[in-house]
């Protein structure tokens, strides 16, 4: 039997010319050995397995070429060529210094440097990892590379450049090595696979130079394990299988279902793929990246961006026609979210639920959003649960009452109905509650809830301006209090410094019962505050029933301490101004805690 050789091994290129995805390098590379114009010190950086080493040796083979082609590139039939490819030159020293990284260890490399070579004009020293060399070892081997001998040349070769003392990279030319694209991964691999006359899908070796992350060494070690597993015939779902990458299909299919609206499929979807053994979290980014090829998938211009095999691209055409980019945009947006918040989720499939539901409502969604959630009211989401419910169907609290106030404004209701009817209670300053009822569920957020607070405010306002005569109740304290953080807390957006420094204002009543006297810290926020006054005065006034309240500030002199009541003081405060609280204490013998 023969010695199996791997494929990173077996097909590692020998000239500039076999190097794959790294055409600008090379070239610079065979420019300089062409025009004679060779530095004594190079510097290669780049991923793992992207040719570092592979061109640190097809350049020490080439400058040591005793008949070069005019192209630039080594003869390969030479004495010195000859013996670079069996593995026997001398001029050439390979040194791993992620184990040879000490002081002695460099001591022994400059030893080296002083004899010439015997065949060929250079010695080149190839040091890998050179990253990993210790501190002393660098300061060693700083005098040695800045002033070589002429006859050798240095080749350092690293994956992490940012670890490289500035003195050491100030004498090197840098060449930064980028990772391979998936098109030059695909077609180096059905070169290999032409040569072991392996059957390979386009649609498999797209998953396979995808899972490889633009290494090509990575890219030809999956290739020899997908080969193996798949017997000499490389197919899709094989290689899926293999490598347990999900299937792009069911992006596919949910997308679909997210334009259909269709949110049980949605549910079920995300139940096979996660009893298939997929976290969330590769699931959710994998649709992010689906949704992505789809928006760019839009314009012909943009297309080429979609690194896949022309079948699975077409597949993407056909899809993006039907998908607004408004759809798009926002179901993006609420994929990253999920994305971000996922590792903090304590129910982490609730979080992918609740993600997939709201983008299957996108599609109903034609009202103004802000991309994040829509806006109008989600529809029902499980039609057979709500089929079988439907003869026990009640009605829902509001909408009772809704009958019941139309009922009594009917003329053929009589008084014992409407007697008999719910009444509606409402309260002066009471805000709306969102009803969960009815036939889905309401959209509620914040948002709207404080720009209602703040049409109420301002109608509030209003009535005061237009009716400024009332009763002139006693103002009590505490309600005053209250009614100053209402204000603040109902201011609009703009005002939310001052809402902040209102929070935090405690306004005294006086002694004459309607002056408020309210201390500031600063002049500034006395300016804002005298601005506001006429607004606040009809707030409170109209609040309180009191058209004589008058407000006045004035500033906190340097002695004068702000006192803060302690929750004691506020208790005992309340037990004064309420009997029924005094009454329910002294009979539970509550105290406070």
């Amino acid at each position: 039997m023969e010695n199996y050789i791997v494929s990173a091994r077996k097909y590692r290129p020998v000239t500039f010319d076999t190097v794959v995805g790294q055409g600008s390098l090379t070239t610079t590379l065979k420019n300089a050995i062409q025009s004679g114009r060779l530095a004594h010190a190079y510097l290669f950086c780049g991923p793992r397995g992207v040719g570092k080493t592979t061109c640190a040796r097809i350049f020490a083979k080439t400058i040591n070429c005793l008949n070069p082609r005019q192209d630039g590139e080594a003869c390969g039939e030479c004495e010195s060529c000859a013996a670079f490819n069996e593995g026997r030159s001398y001029n050439i020293h390979e040194l791993d210094a992620a184990s040879n990284n000490s002081v002695e260890d460099i001591r022994v490399l400059i030893e080296q440097v002083r004899i010439p070579p015997q065949i060929g004009k250079y010695k080149v020293f190839i040091i890998d990892e050179v990253h990993m060399l210790s501190q002393a070892a660098f300061n060693a081997f700083l005098k040695t590379l800045e002033e070589p001998p002429q006859h050798a040349i240095f080749i350092l070769a690293t994956t992490e450049k940012h670890k490289i003392l500035p003195t050491i990279m100030s004498r090197c030319q840098i060449y930064d090595f980028k990772r391979m694209g998936v098109n030059d991964i695909v077609g180096h691999l059905k070169h290999v696979a032409e040569q072991e006359n392996i059957k390979a899908e386009d649609a498999a070796l797209n998953i396979i130079a995808q899972k490889a992350d633009g290494g090509m060494r990575d890219a030809l070690s999956i290739f020899d394990q997908v080969a193996s597993f798949c017997g000499g015939n490389i197919t899709y779902q094989q290689t899926i299988e293999n490598l347990n990458v999900l299937d792009y299909d069911y992006y596919f299919r949910l997308t679909d279902f997210f334009l259909e609206g269709k949110i049980t499929e949605c549910m079920l979807t995300l139940n096979e793929i996660l009893a298939k053994g997929f976290e969330g979290q590769y699931f959710i980014t994998g649709l992010s990246s689906h949704l992505r090829n789809l928006l760019v998938s839009q314009d012909a211009q943009t297309v080429e961006l979609i690194e896949t095999s022309d079948e699975v691209r077409a597949r993407y055409k056909e899809q993006a026609q039907r998908c607004q980019p408004k759809f798009l945009f926002r179901a993006m947006k609420l994929a990253n979210t999920c994305d971000l918040n996922y590792k903090q989720s304590p129910n982490k499939r609730l979080l992918v639920e609740l993600t997939l539901i709201e983008m299957a409502q996108l599609s109903s969604d034609d009202g103004e959003s802000s991309g994040l959630c829509p806006t109008k009211i989600l529809k029902p989401i499980f039609q057979a649960l709500r089929a079988q419910q439907a003869p026990q169907k009640v009605s829902a609290p509001h909408v009772v009452q809704e009958k019941a106030a139309s009922d009594q404004t009917a003329s053929t209701n009589t008084p014992t109905e409407v007697a008999a009817q719910p009444k509606r209670v409402n309260t002066p300053h009471s805000a709306t509650i969102p009803s969960l009822g009815g036939g889905g569920l309401r959209g509620f957020s914040i948002r709207h809830l404080q720009e209602s607070n703040q049409k109420q405010q301002e109608a509030t306002i209003q009535a005061a301006v237009e009716k400024p005569t009332y009763e002139n109740q006693p103002v009590n304290p505490m309600n005053l209090t209250v009614a100053w953080r209402e204000f603040a807390q109902n201011l609009p957006q703009e005002d939310r410094a001052m809402s902040f420094q209102m929070d935090n204002m405690e306004p005294l009543l006086q002694e004459d019962g309607h002056t408020i006297l309210v201390i500031v810290e600063n002049p500034s926020v006395q300016g804002e505050l005298q601005k506001m006054q006429p607004r606040i005065e009809a707030y409170l006034r109209q609040r309180l029933q009191n058209n004589m309240l008058h407000l006045i500030t004035r500033q906190r002199e340097a002695t004068e301490k702000q006192h803060f009541f302690s929750r004691r003081e506020i208790f005992n405060m309340m037990l004064e101004q309420s009997e029924a609280l005094r009454k329910l204490t002294e009979e539970f013998e509550l105290e406070l805690a």
